[in-house]
């Protein structure tokens, strides 16, 4: 079997997979598939280890598909003098750039505007800023050059008022003297947790989405597993929750890590880390609304603001906030929307207004607790803690040092399990990598033998890189899927039935919010897609007729709960009225069972 094959996410692979949960002891249980734990699946994995992931909702159904999209070192964390932080993310950095996964990340412009004053006294103070500022961009440069791992981007600029605004017009002429031009790295960031978790499965890891962790199971003092819940399952079925066994169990939860800590509790243990949740708030806006050819980066009271180019859209964000209430559907409220507008507007020649935004998306980071006041000051760096034997939880860290983490808690792992093998993950190209220079070069070829346009073929290599050639051969098979999806003409209607067959998407609000971004990128929010898309999918799940429109009525609920809650004032009406659509996973009206599990539980 290719390695391609072997891991391609099929109904039929969760059913055996499933099976192996049930009756085999694993080396490493990984709970947590976002973008740490499907990390820590591949990096176990490549060591030879017999692994397993469970996650509850899907592939970075959490903090790890609602990020600003960027692979960075972090260019604020060299004012901060957070050094180490700043190299480590630089070489991980260059190493997805040129190595790991190339057809997933790919260099992105980004402007530091330089602000203007007005009159001579003010030419000190400008002066000033472009070096201090050029300062800073030069030492992240140089930390790339120095630490890099394969640089992957072309070096900072210096730009006067006027170049500055050739690059991005609708900077306002008053409101910047200049800017500095540098490179970061751009990723789907969903794309690449999925791509991570079929890499790992290509492995022989199991991996297992809808599948959640109630409780820990222990020997004396040692855990040796956990009970699972399929939420897939009937309620009621002797099949719901079974018992998952292994050597040692790595907790990569994230914000959801007080769970953990409420199981240590159920068993007498202590967690050794606390963990804070920080909202992210982004907009989406049209590439009509900005007039530019690169992003911003500003300096807010409270955070940092990128402006983004993101294909024929916008994303601004973020917003830092604390955040204690529901941790699976963080809520964006009106207050979150015009601060950013705000932010934003102080820069553009055209100020943007509601009217202008697509989608809005939430996030929580997963913060260190510290001593720090604001969640801003809190570090991004990460910690592995061992509460009891055979436990250990990594936390903290940022979405582009995952694999550090995930290669920290799996040394931990190996050490214990009496392994010596190192990580191999950083010259181990994720699946889609490999040859993907070459068919890149050769794409205007590719199409031609495939019959379908250039643009098309540069649409997949820049979503699923080699693996171009699957989504190809399913078209050849039903050319109807080359057709784009209804209400998202951006997609193909093969996507969709190739994120069911391969990907492992289980429900519609997979395909459109996570698989592609049709959930913020369509002023609709994929509600004109989502009959197109639940009938392609019911193809290849077997859907009838009932289960399509539940889908269809699920995801219609969703999105209008998340409309309702960003016309909230503050967090806790946003919160409630967010609450109002239950999630899929779990939720008894799909599986025609009674009232009184209709408010099955259904978290990461």
């Amino acid at each position: 079997m290719s390695r391609y094959t072997a891991g391609q996410l099929s109904p039929i692979r969760r059913a055996a997979d499933l099976r192996r949960l049930r009756g085999e002891r694993f080396d490493v249980l990984v709970i947590g598939g976002g973008v740490t734990g499907a990390g820590a699946a591949l990096d176990a994995a490549s060591r030879g280890l017999r692994v397993a992931l469970v996650e509850a909702r899907d592939y970075a159904a959490g903090t790890s598909s609602r990020s600003s999209k960027l692979i960075h070192g972090g260019l604020r964390y060299l004012e901060q003098l957070e050094f180490g932080l700043v190299h480590e993310a630089l070489t991980e950095r260059g190493l997805l750039a040129t190595r790991l996964a190339p057809h997933l990340v790919r260099p992105v412009p980004i402007l530091v505007p330089l602000p203007s004053g007005a009159g001579p006294s003010a030419l000190p103070a400008r002066a000033w800023r472009r070096s201090y500022y050029g300062a800073g961009v030069a030492a992240y440069d140089a930390f790339a050059g120095l630490f890099g791992g394969g640089r992957g981007m072309p070096l900072h600029r210096h730009l006067s008022r006027e170049g500055a605004r050739r690059l991005f017009p609708s900077l306002r002429a008053d409101a910047v003297a200049g800017a500095i031009r540098y490179y970061d790295g751009q990723v789907d960031d969903a794309r690449l947790v999925v791509t991570l978790a079929r890499t790992a499965a290509s492995l022989g890891a199991a991996v297992v989405t809808s599948t959640r962790a109630v409780g820990l199971i222990r020997q004396a003092r040692e855990v040796t597993g956990v009970r699972v819940r399929d939420m897939e399952a009937r309620p009621g079925s002797p099949d719901a929750e079974f018992e998952v066994y292994a050597r040692t169990v790595i907790a990569a939860t994230g914000v959801w890590s007080d769970d953990m800590s409420r199981m240590l509790g159920d068993i007498g243990a202590r967690p050794g880390l606390r963990v804070r949740s920080s909202k992210g708030v982004h907009l989406v806006v049209p590439r009509s609304a900005i007039t530019g050819e690169a992003g911003l980066i500003l300096r807010t009271a409270t955070s940092v603001l990128f402006v983004l180019p993101w294909g024929g859209h916008w994303i601004i964000g973020t917003t830092d906030t604390d955040w204690r209430l529901d941790r699976a559907h963080p809520a964006a409220s009106a207050s979150d929307i015009d601060y950013l507008l705000e932010q934003v507007n102080a820069v553009l020649d055209r100020p943007l207004t509601t009217s202008d935004i697509e989608g809005v998306y939430a996030g929580l980071r997963p913060l260190l607790s510290g001593e720090a006041d604001s969640t801003s000051k809190l570090s991004r760096e990460h910690a592995v803690v061992e509460p009891m034997l055979g436990l250990l939880l990594v936390a903290g860290g940022k979405y582009t040092t995952y694999r550090v983490m995930a290669s920290d808690v799996v040394d931990r792992a190996a050490r214990r399990l009496g392994l010596v093998r190192p990580s191999r993950t950083a010259d181990l190209p994720l699946l889609g990598a490999d040859g993907f220079p070459a068919m890149w070069r050769d794409r205007a070829d590719l199409a031609r033998r495939h019959e379908v346009q250039v643009g098309v073929v540069e649409h997949l290599l820049e979503r699923y890189g080699t693996l171009t050639v699957d989504l190809l051969a399913l078209i050849a098979a039903d050319p109807l899927l080359a057709a784009p999806l209804a209400g998202a003409p951006e997609y193909l209607a093969a996507e969709v039935a190739y994120a069911a067959s391969a990907e492992g998407a289980l429900h519609l609000d997979d395909v459109l919010t996570r698989r592609t971004r049709i959930s913020f990128e369509t002023a609709h929010r994929g509600t004109e897609s989502a009959e197109h898309a639940a009938e392609i999918m019911g193809r290849v799940l077997g859907w009838d007729a009932t289960v399509r429109a539940r889908e269809v009525e699920h995801y219609l609920g969703r999105v209008e709960a998340e409309r309702q809650s960003q016309r909230m004032p503050d967090d806790a009406t946003a919160d409630a009225a967010r609450l109002g659509a239950p999630d899929v996973r779990g939720f008894a009206a799909d599986r025609g069972a009674g009232a009184d599990v209709a408010g099955a539980e259904a978290t990461s």
